[in-house]
């Protein structure tokens, strides 16, 4: 009898000290039929929102000057100046645009570094012979979040990066991540789109969402060992102990 009602006791507190998937999980319905990811391009592509800094020079740099931001110094007070400079950045507005000096207004977005690159070329080949010109992308992050020991959102200096790396950068899944259910959240043409993601298939390695875009989000979901101790009472094991030694307390008496 002792047994019984201790063994009875203890599943009891088990059962109401777990929680469900559905009180952890991120993002648990299904998206819409369309909002899958099914396919993905080869090379970063600019969007809305993306910063960029754009440096021209030529062998003549009196010609190439026009087509600069200027250079500007960076204050750790609002009197003395540090020493420090910056490049002045472009923000590419919701239509897709920037305003370029001498050029004008460019649309930019859905085409990669290399095809900016040429098209800025082009233009500029018109005021100053054979330029130079460098373009980068200054707020490419990715954010890493759900069972892995580091989440957050990282700022990747290239332009391009891994699934792994990014996981990496989180210092990797915990033991109690799910490998084969990793749920990836893209922004494709102003839309969220999603993918699920086996990391345990060699297959992940040629997928398309192999590589990473810009403001990509990854979740890594828990699994059910983790979900059944995430609301577990750490008293739990002293309330245990308590009620163990009622129980024998109770039971001489019924003994005698």
């Amino acid at each position: 009898m002792k047994i019984r009602l201790f063994t009875l006791t203890v599943l009891v507190i088990m059962a109401t000290s777990c929680a469900s998937r559905k009180d952890i999980a991120y993002f648990q319905d299904r998206p819409l039929s369309d909002g899958y990811i099914d396919s993905a391009p080869e090379q970063l592509i600019y969007k809305p929102d993306d910063i960029l800094t754009i440096n021209v020079s030529a062998a003549d740099p009196i010609a190439a000057q026009p087509f600069n931001l200027s250079i500007v110094s960076e204050s750790d007070d609002l009197i003395n100046a540090s020493g420090r400079t910056r490049m002045q950045t472009y923000l590419i507005d919701y239509n897709g645009n920037i305003e370029f000096p001498v050029l004008g207004t460019l649309h930019i977005a859905g085409i990669t570094r290399i095809a900016l690159t040429a098209m800025l070329k082009e233009k500029i080949s018109e005021y100053a012979k054979d330029p130079i010109v460098n373009v980068r992308l200054v707020n490419f992050t990715i954010t890493v979040i759900g069972e892995v020991s580091r989440p957050g959102t990282f700022t990747i200096q290239d332009e391009r990066i891994s699934l792994p790396e990014a996981l990496g950068l989180a210092n990797d899944l915990t033991i109690f991540g799910k490998r084969k259910n990793v749920l990836l959240i893209r922004e494709v043409d102003g839309k969220k789109k999603f993918a699920k993601i086996d990391l345990t298939s060699v297959n992940t390695v040629s997928s398309p969402l192999y590589y990473l875009q810009q403001n990509d989000v990854i979740i890594v979901e828990q699994n059910n060992a983790r979900i059944r101790s995430a609301n577990y009472n750490q008293n739990n094991a002293v309330l245990i102990s308590a009620i163990g030694t009622l129980t024998t307390i109770v039971a001489v008496f019924l003994i005698k």
